[in-house]
């Protein structure tokens, strides 16, 4: 029997599978929307995970191609002395976001190495109004909306696989704040070190 294709619909499911541990309540209301069980959630990721491991499919940016099939746009970037190439793929469950593959120059068509995969905001997609730590709910804001809402954001080193850190300063009270992101989406925010 043949294996049934992975596409957009399951990958949307891996990248639940990461948020349930912090808003399982959101992932809930998210699988309702999707008509997807818990049970669809961990065998999509189960099948992710294989992939990943797999000595035998492809790596790099060709597993999200083969995935997701060709990104809804493609760029050349420069990231301080770095250049890269920028896939930008759209996620349905959220319309004003893109998942985003930051890849190495060169190297087989399709095959640069992945170096950062989140999701990120649309680029004809509005910025959330960030003004204050209040603002700052689960699934409202990616990396980037934070680090431009409050700057100077500073990244922290990652404390598990997809997730991220960033450290700001609240405007006007000087208060600092850690932001904690799964695939580049906000999860919570907590006190920062003083």
């Amino acid at each position: 029997m043949p294996t049934p294709p992975f596409g957009i619909a399951e990958f949307q499911l891996v990248l639940l599978r990461r948020m349930a541990d912090h808003h399982p309540d959101l992932v809930d209301d998210a699988l309702r929307a999707l008509s997807a069980s818990h049970a669809d959630l961990r065998e999509a990721h189960r099948k992710w995970q294989a992939r990943v491991h797999s000595r035998t499919f492809p790596a790099g940016e060709r597993r999200y191609r083969t995935a997701l099939g060709p990104p809804e746009a493609e760029e050349e970037r420069q990231i301080g002395d770095l250049r890269c190439r920028a896939l930008r793929w759209p996620v349905p469950l959220w319309p004003d976001l893109r998942f985003e593959v930051l890849c190495a120059p060169g190297g087989a068509p399709g095959g640069g190495a992945v170096w950062n995969e989140w999701l990120v905001r649309a680029p004809d997609a509005p910025a959330p109004a960030l003004r204050t730590p209040a603002d700052l709910t689960p699934w409202s804001c990616t990396v980037d909306d934070v680090a431009r809402a409050f700057p100077p954001a500073t990244p922290l080193t990652a404390d598990a696989p997809t997730r991220s850190r960033l450290a700001v300063t609240a405007p006007g009270t000087g208060e600092r704040l850690v932001a904690h992101f799964t695939w580049g989406l906000l999860q919570y925010v907590e006190p920062g070190p003083g």
